[in-house]
């Protein structure tokens, strides 16, 4: 007989729906919640039993399909093979709490492997496939990780000798799991999705454990991992798809695009996760063409398209597009960095029967804060450029950074979230989660926006210190992702010819957003920019890559040593010259 996961009794936490629009208190504390009316949320179930809730409904349906090969998995289907790699990953010894990572691509096997290890109470960190070696087992060290589940192009980033952590050697002292041809010592993913479902064991899950542990930089310092627990996705995946009128109004016909890779918690979340309880179709793209996307859009009707501004771009200005039949495209949601008015129209012109709207959100939020209501199943109108109004059984408050006080409409100040679906907390890291989740439960995003007088969100600036890099490469890969300045000035510290260095945003109209550094050199004054750049480029993604050095005497700290930002940015907002 199956063995099934069996859970807890939950901790009773719900209050009754309440009605939004009547007077409350909030009004007189500047606190903000939905329009939506709030919904009860299931969030004592495990994220998987959630997500298959109503598998019955949809048995039958098509839940994955793969748009390289055209192969596609019915919601039974995608349900059984998770259940056998959930027995899998048991047999090769990965229980309850055990971090296993995943570095790949969109594909079925990721989803199989974030699902199966959900349903043995185990959690999954994502990873880029384009890290570095050196980045890549820095989160894996982090993490715990006991697996890796990748492809067999990137095993040789695992080999690295130079970055494996106490000489562990992949395949020998810790397994590699690869979805295609496996090198030496490497597994085939069939011994996971070839195994006895029956063999699953059975675990107890609470709510409060982790089931994903994305890496972040959040508000400033170095990549960390986040805890992301049953209820926080859960919580956040009801927040959007569940209810009367769910403000993500998904179809059990809806065909969602999921070329945004899965590492990313805004694809995970709000494209997997959401279409996986709503009994949507997921087409997985492992890699933005142009060309494949606008054949997969046709060929497949696709109706639901999660985008950020780069994509955005390429498919309002494209002239391939208008060879095209877009007409299937009902909903747009863009989502990860702020999309200006002038290419949401110029997208409105070539998808006019679409709604298009603009969600918010931060990986430590669970991660949606915000969203358009425009997509809800009773649609309400949203301002360009909004990010929508907060999501339901959620609280948002806005206040001034100096202070500390809650402002009202139209003031803008730092954004702060506080509900069930707010990250657990930083890893082994209970500094950086108390300086980001107050005492009153409060999230602080370090985004600067306000509401307005619709309760629509506007985010106008950051008080945190994150470089967004959204944008192409070589047109064949589409990645967007933090660049935290800490870890690029720790590099550069490192170089025996720098003694200082401090790395803030550039404006770039492709990529929005790209890091510049300021260098004091030592007594090599033959150090040259390239060479600078040389030697960052070598240990970090592509993203993260330095675009221009200005070499300066010193860098402009306060009397506490915090590097002022602020003036380095006017520098270049105002091309002074730098010296």
């Amino acid at each position: 007989m199956m063995s099934v996961a069996t859970v807890e009794p939950p901790k009773p936490e719900l209050s009754p729906p309440q009605n939004q629009n009547a007077p409350s208190s909030d009004e007189t504390d500047h606190v903000f919640r939905s329009k939506l009316p709030d919904i009860p949320i299931p969030n004592h179930l495990p994220l998987h039993t959630y997500c298959f809730e109503n598998l019955s409904d949809f048995s039958d349906r098509p839940c994955l399909i793969s748009g390289s090969t055209g192969k596609a998995y019915s919601f039974t289907e995608t349900h059984l093979i998770s259940r056998k790699v959930a027995a899998g990953l048991s047999k090769l010894g990965i229980k309850k709490g055990d971090v296993i990572m995943t570095l790949l691509q969109n594909c079925p096997e990721f989803v199989f492997s974030f699902v199966g290890a959900s349903m043995i109470g185990a959690v999954t960190t994502t990873a880029n496939p384009f890290y570095t070696p050196s980045e890549i087992f820095k989160q894996f060290a982090a993490s715990g990780a006991k697996l890796i589940i990748t492809q067999s192009q990137y095993v040789t980033k695992l080999r690295d000798s130079d970055c494996c952590e106490n000489n562990k050697n992949p395949g020998e002292d810790f397994a590699v799991i690869t979805i295609d041809d496996p090198p030496e010592n490497c597994l085939h993913f069939t011994v996971l999705a070839e195994a006895n479902e029956s063999e699953m064991p059975t675990v107890s899950i609470h709510p409060d454990d982790p089931v994903a542990l994305p890496f972040s930089s959040g508000t400033t310092g170095l990549p960390k991992g986040v805890i992301l627990t049953h209820k926080s996705l859960v919580t956040s995946v009801a927040q959007q798809v569940d209810g009367e009128n769910p403000n993500l109004y998904l179809k059990q016909d809806d065909v969602v695009l999921c070329v945004l890779p899965l590492f990313h918690i805004f694809s995970l979340n709000s494209v997997l996760l959401c279409s996986l309880r709503a009994g949507s179709a997921v087409l997985l793209m492992h890699k933005f063409e142009m060309g494949s996307l606008l054949e997969l859009i046709k060929k497949h009707n696709i109706s639901v398209a999660a985008v950020v501004p780069p994509l955005v771009l390429a498919l309002a200005k494209n002239p391939m597009v208008a060879n095209f039949d877009l007409s299937s495209i009902r909903i747009v949601l863009s989502g990860a960095a702020p999309l200006g008015k002038e290419l949401e129209e110029a997208l409105r012109n070539r998808v006019p029967q679409a709604i298009l709207g603009q969600g918010y959100g931060m990986t430590e939020a669970g991660p949606v804060l915000s969203m358009c209501l425009a997509f809800s199943k009773q649609p309400l109108p949203t301002k360009s450029g909004s990010c929508g109004t907060v999501v339901r059984n959620a609280e948002l408050k806005v206040i001034d950074p100096e202070t500390g006080r809650s402002l009202g409409r139209n003031q803008p100040g730092e954004i702060c979230i506080r509900g069930s679906q707010i990250m657990k907390g930083y890893l082994n890291d209970a500094e950086a989660t108390a300086n980001t989740i107050d005492v009153e439960g409060w999230l602080h995003t370090g985004d600067i926006g306000y509401v307005d007088d619709d309760d629509e969100i506007f985010i106008v600036d950051r008080v945190k210190e994150i470089i967004k890099f959204k944008g192409f490469q070589a047109l064949c890969s589409m990645i967007f992702g933090q660049v935290p300045p800490a870890e690029l000035e720790a590099l550069l510290v490192n170089h025996p010819s720098i003694t200082d260095a401090a790395v803030v945003p550039q404006k770039d109209d492709v990529a929005g957003e790209v890091p510049v550094a300021f260098v004091v050199r030592s007594n090599d004054l033959d150090l040259n920019e390239e060479a600078v750049k040389d030697y960052v480029a070598k240990q970090v993604v592509f993203y993260k890559k330095l675009h221009k050095v200005f070499f300066v005497h010193s860098i402009p700290k306060s009397a506490s040593g915090k590097i002022l930002r602020k003036d380095l940015r006017a520098k270049l907002a105002t091309a002074t010259t730098i010296s």
